[in-house]
């Protein structure tokens, strides 16, 4: 198996620098084991550990390598069920999905399909929509808007789809890269397209259409996620998608999409006026009834409530916290994510989550950069900045307390939200690193081996 090894050349400027993977998130309905990752935001689409990974993580003597694979360009997340590993990336005019078994790195199959691709800017062909597992299968929308499920077990491919022919999809700043959202047996995807054709639902199974969302606001690189109005127990099943593609003048903001029929339930406007913006983080869930959106570009965060038919209502907004494309972590009624469109001027801000009002703010020394979290609850929260330090911090309302740190990668760009599942650490590094390693994806022993 031939794989390149090369990395994107790194982007020049704000404007280029717009995107990367993390700000994909998916759901679906099956059976998983407790410490499976099988989207990139976590079983729970909250970033959200497991709690047999968050005991004895960071293991005294630091984490040690158990596998390293050399990987294309991209900045997708590696989604984990079981012992398998999905990766998807791109080599030359291919993308490519490349499971591995996840204890050894032992490729286990490999499925690429042409797609070439090269945007505006001469930069970012990489893939930045996340491979999603649900129900034995692998779903993974490609930055031309070819959408392929393949079989987790042989990487067979079951049905394709190429939604940017079939939906006048724009091609956007740097191609598509919203991650499909699998719930109650559709896959579910923006995809901006002509007619006002704002997202779509196919048949997770056969890939037929079952519906089509209209609103005018095109798609962003924000993946949605699965929220149940009226709560839990009851009431009706849909959709949050932040969404707001390239358009003059820009607009964009957050829908609420009934799951069963694609009706728009409710819409609240939330965009920077810039048009070269974009919006990246998933939306995330703050109680019971209202949501946490973020852009960067001076439109800040926004915290809006979302009632049981689901209309929409700002109840406060921010600019002290206005996330480039990694998403948010709410906890113990605080807000937490990465402020700044650059590294230098990048810090993590602490928001509270009943008024908007700042909390704190830590750049962890200067330079580490725009992070990307995950929850490990009573472990505190894990941030990975994006040249590779990995920290771990007590959250408060006071302040971030460090309690360990390490440097796992010295290299850009290492924006991928890191993977823990099944004791193991996945970290992807997605540029040429200053010891001269290249793109690959790193698998660490995170915690004794379960039984």
């Amino acid at each position: 198996m031939k794989c390149s090894n090369s990395a994107g050349r790194r982007w020049l400027g704000s404007l280029k620098r717009h995107w990367v993977p993390v700000v994909l998130c998916a759901s679906a309905v099956v059976e998983l084991q407790a410490a499976d990752w099988p989207r990139f935001l976590g079983p729970g689409d909250d970033c959200r550990a497991a709690a047999e990974d968050i005991t004895g993580f960071w293991p005294e003597a630091g984490f040690s390598k158990a596998w390293e694979f050399p990987k294309g360009k991209g900045w997708s997340c590696p989604a984990v069920v079981g012992e398998r590993v999905v990766v998807f990336h791109r080599v030359g005019a291919q993308e490519v999905l490349d499971c591995l078994d996840l204890k050894s790195g032992k490729p286990l199959w490999h499925t690429p399909y042409e797609a070439p691709y090269r945007d505006r800017y001469g930069s970012g062909d990489g893939t930045k929509s996340n491979p999603v597992i649900a129900g034995g299968k692998v779903y993974a929308l490609g930055i031309t808007g070819l959408l392929h499920c393949v079989d987790l077990e042989t990487g067979a491919v079951l049905w394709e789809r190429n939604l940017h022919a079939d939906y006048g999809m724009r091609d956007n700043f740097f191609g598509h890269g919203s991650t499909p959202l699998v719930l109650e047996g559709k896959v579910i995807a923006p995809v901006g397209g002509e007619g006002g054709r704002c997202a779509v639902a196919l048949d997770a199974g056969t890939g037929r259409e079952v519906w089509v969302a209209k609103h005018e606001w095109g798609a962003g690189y924000s993946s949605a996620i699965p929220v149940r109005l009226g709560g839990a127990a009851g009431g009706k099943s849909a959709v949050l998608l932040f969404t707001g593609g390239e358009s003059r003048p820009a607009t964009g903001g957050l829908l609420c999409i009934e799951t069963a029929t694609g009706a728009v339930l409710g819409e609240l406007s939330h965009r920077a006026r810039i048009a070269e913006s974009v919006n990246a983080s998933s939306p995330v869930l703050v109680g019971k009834n209202q949501v946490f959106t973020t852009e960067a570009y001076g439109s800040g965060g926004i915290l809006s409530e979302l009632s049981t038919d689901g209309s929409l209502r700002k109840l406060w907004g921010s600019s002290r916290l206005g996330a480039q494309f990694h998403t948010p972590v709410v906890r113990d009624g605080l807000i937490f994510g990465f402020d700044g469109q650059n590294p230098r001027l990048a810090e993590l801000v602490c928001l509270d989550a009943k008024t908007g009002e700042e909390q704190w703010h830590e750049d962890f020394g200067g330079k580490f950069g725009r992070g990307s979290l995950v929850d490990l609850g009573e472990a505190g929260l894990l941030a990975l900045g994006e040249f590779g330090e990995l920290v771990r911090f007590k959250p408060g309302a006071g302040k971030a307390e460090v309690l360990q740190r390490t440097r796992l990668v010295d290299a850009p760009e290492t924006w991928t939200t890191p993977v823990l599942a099944n004791r193991r650490l996945l970290v992807m590094q997605n540029e040429r690193g200053r010891d001269g390693s290249t793109a690959r994806l790193i698998c660490y022993r995170a915690g004794s081996e379960t039984k």
